[in-house]
């Protein structure tokens, strides 16, 4: 019983006393830019209506959250920027997202090569599974441009081929990265 005793104030004592250099590594910049992009990320990817069509992007300088991309919903735009705004440690929101003009056009174009992708894409159906595909299809004004990630060159290939192969589109544009390159 007294080795018990011993033991929990012994253990009981070292959750009190940590050292102090433990305590300062979870306070450097470093520490704080990676928890603060994996908020934003969070927040990003928690929209509601953020969907396949939409590719938003964002740097993080200090306390400055840059926004960049596209999206197709101007409500999407406004959602982003103040879920952003709300996360502790963000002092300004910098909102250069793009609102896709409305187009009927662009509309039919980005579901024609969705139902391409997930149809005949053979193996690409997966990458269009769950509520936050890695690979997006943005349409604007006919150009097509596709982002995000692939698990390889050969499945970026893929994509980029059959979403070329698509009739409607005046461009396609290839900015798929491959998951686990260096840079």
């Amino acid at each position: 019983m007294q080795k018990l005793l011993v033991l929990s104030i012994f253990l009981l004592g070292t959750l009190f006393f940590v050292p102090n250099n433990v305590q300062a590594q979870d306070r450097s910049p470093e520490f704080k830019r990676s928890h603060l992009e994996r908020s934003v990320r969070k927040e990003i990817m928690s929209l509601p209506y953020y969907s396949v069509f939409d590719a938003i992007g964002y740097k993080v300088n200090g306390g400055t959250v840059t926004l960049t991309g596209y999206v197709v919903r101007p409500i999407t735009k406004s959602d982003a920027g103040a879920a952003v705004n709300d996360i502790d440690g963000v002092s300004q929101v910098v909102n250069d997202i793009e609102v896709l003009p409305p187009s009927p056009s662009d509309d039919r174009l980005r579901r024609s090569i969705l139902h391409t992708l997930m149809g005949r894409g053979g193996s690409l159906y997966r990458y269009f599974l769950g509520t936050n595909p890695p690979i997006r299809i943005i349409v604007h004004n006919g150009r097509v441009s596709l982002e995000g990630y692939a698990d390889s060159k050969a499945d970026s290939n893929l994509a980029y081929m059959l979403t070329r192969g698509v009739p409607g589109s005046f461009s396609v544009t290839n900015n798929l990265k491959i998951v686990g390159d260096a840079g």
